[in-house]
């Protein structure tokens, strides 16, 4: 059942603004660490201000937060980064995050796209181009809902705290950044692609680099020499194995991927003449962190797998690979089990959008910006309109009909947790605390 509040608030979600909205934030190519990245967030900022959000938008201190022990790593060289925050006026109830990352991957191949990545491309309901799902579509949704809520006249109790951050992508630069501003909440919902599911748990990822050290020598004596790459053919076998074992019987939560923590190389770089054999191999990938998994832990087991086969190689016994931990650093995180912001969010589901059913619950396999703020004791959710396999793709593509009915989710979910006063409180009795 829905309050007069709530049917008033969601008759003001615009459908055809969402679109436009979209179309706007995609064709500002914020690629992580990009002069445009800063760009979306003074543009997001306009729109902040136009709706009555008290806006704090600054210059974060690069310096002191790369220097943090805490710090979650980065890869994208930057000169600037950008936080943006703008919080509604209520101050009688909890405090609702809505937050969503502004950085989009680089395009790839350009070949691979039907045109232009950062011109969309609109067909029937669907919306192609680089960031279409992960996250344009997150970050107009929250849009949407927060216009909604005010065009429809609702003075709420407690406060709405938008978080657009940037570096998201390559380890949460713009989210550590803003939750050491000292901004925070009393739940936190993110508008992650998520396919009509709610996920309330990620698995973390390592980046790791690989470095296996070969002796150069002539091509047409390679007998004289040690290939790297013949070294680095044992230790790549073994980590198959790693990975075989580190996806024994997961989480339930996660027990629907086939690889639900993979390990996977990235790139490999060796050798610098086709004549000569190469004296060094340097290998970069990425390791799945398991849930409730210390990422300490997770390093140990890929440190003590290279070590085992350097110790039974001759020439690696020796001449041991190195492995360091460069780029991005994302632990694993979930919202604590029995937590009421689920039903929340399950239940505004279906009340706005006449759905008979509720999303089902699962993980992720991929670090987000979910385990920053859990771990900073924010009860957090991801809940976004698109499909995650389709992000990072020339296929990346999402449907405005599942912007809006994210956006309508919102809505309800920012009534029913923060709280209305004109025309009576909404519905709290689930109310996160």
């Amino acid at each position: 059942m829905l309050s007069d509040v709530e049917a008033a608030a969601l008759a003001r979600v615009d459908e055809e603004a969402v679109g436009r909205t979209l179309l706007e934030l995609m064709a500002v190519p914020s690629v992580t660490g990009s002069a445009a990245e800063s760009e979306l967030q003074h543009l997001l900022a306009g729109r902040l201000e136009r709706l009555g959000l008290e806006v704090d938008l600054w210059s974060m201190d690069l310096p002191a937060l790369l220097a943090d022990p805490e710090f979650p790593g980065a890869e994208a060289a930057r000169d600037e980064a950008w936080g943006l925050v703008g919080r509604t006026g209520g101050a009688d109830g909890p405090t609702l995050v809505l937050q969503g990352h502004v950085d989009v991957v680089p395009p790839g191949d350009p070949a691979a796209w039907e045109g232009d990545p950062f011109v969309p491309r609109v067909t029937g309901d669907v919306v192609h181009g680089r960031g279409a799902c992960d996250m344009k579509a997150g970050l107009a949704a929250h849009l949407a809902a927060l216009a909604a809520v005010r065009a429809a006249g609702v003075r709420l109790r407690g406060r709405v705290a938008v978080h657009f951050v940037v570096g998201e992508e390559d380890g949460g630069l713009g989210a550590f950044g803003t939750l050491r501003r000292g901004y925070g909440g009393d739940a936190c919902v993110i508008t992650e692609p998520t396919a009509g599911t709610l996920v309330t748990a990620n698995a973390g990822a390592l980046t790791f680099r690989l470095s296996v050290p070969g002796k150069a020598a002539h091509a047409s004596s390679r007998d004289a020499g040690v290939s790297a790459i013949d070294g680095y053919l044992a230790i790549h076998r073994a980590l198959a194995g790693l990975e075989r074992a580190r996806n024994h019987a997961p989480s339930p939560l996660m027990a629907e991927y086939p690889i639900p923590y993979a390990l996977s190389v990235g790139t490999l770089r060796a050798g610098d003449w086709a004549s000569s054999v190469p004296d060094l191999l340097v290998a970069e990938g990425r390791l799945g962190v398991r849930l409730d998994e210390d990422p300490a832990e997770a390093r140990a087991a890929l440190e003590r797998c290279v070590a085992e086969v350097c110790a039974a190689d001759p020439w690696l016994r020796e001449h041991p690979a190195t492995v360091t931990w460069p780029g991005g650093q994302f632990a694993s995180g979930r919202l604590a089990e029995g937590h009421p912001l689920r039903g929340v969010v399950r239940d505004a589901c279906a009340d706005a959008n006449g759905w008979a059913s509720r999303p089902r619950e699962r993980g992720a396999p991929y670090g987000s910006d979910l385990r920053l703020y859990s771990g900073a004791g924010i009860p957090t959710l991801q809940y976004g309109p698109g499909d995650v396999r389709v992000a990072h793709s020339a296929e990346e593509r999402v449907s405005v009909a599942e912007v809006v009915a994210v956006a309508r989710t919102l809505v309800l979910t920012v009534l029913r947790t923060v709280g209305a006063e004109q025309g009576g409180a909404a519905p709290t009795a689930a109310t996160p605390s």
